[in-house]
């Protein structure tokens, strides 16, 4: 595994991961800066969490992608 195959402009991919991992650090943010209530703290937990879960798979997926672009 290369770590250089994880940057791929060109890739649809490279870029859906930016996405949800920026997605999942504002998420994340919002849970620490504002109080919720707990139901809407359990909703945005699972969305961060899901968004960071999601992302990583993606950044798995590009790094065993075996082509050369």
């Amino acid at each position: 595994m290369k770590l250089s195959r994880l940057y791929r402009p060109q890739d649809r991919r490279f870029w859906l991961m930016i996405v949800l991992n920026l997605l999942s650090a504002i998420l994340a943010w919002l849970l620490r800066s504002w109080p919720l209530v707990p139901l809407a703290t359990v909703v945005v937990a699972l969305f961060a969490l899901g968004n960071a879960a999601l992302g990583m798979f993606i950044a798995w997926d590009l790094l065993r992608d075996e082509r050369e672009d």
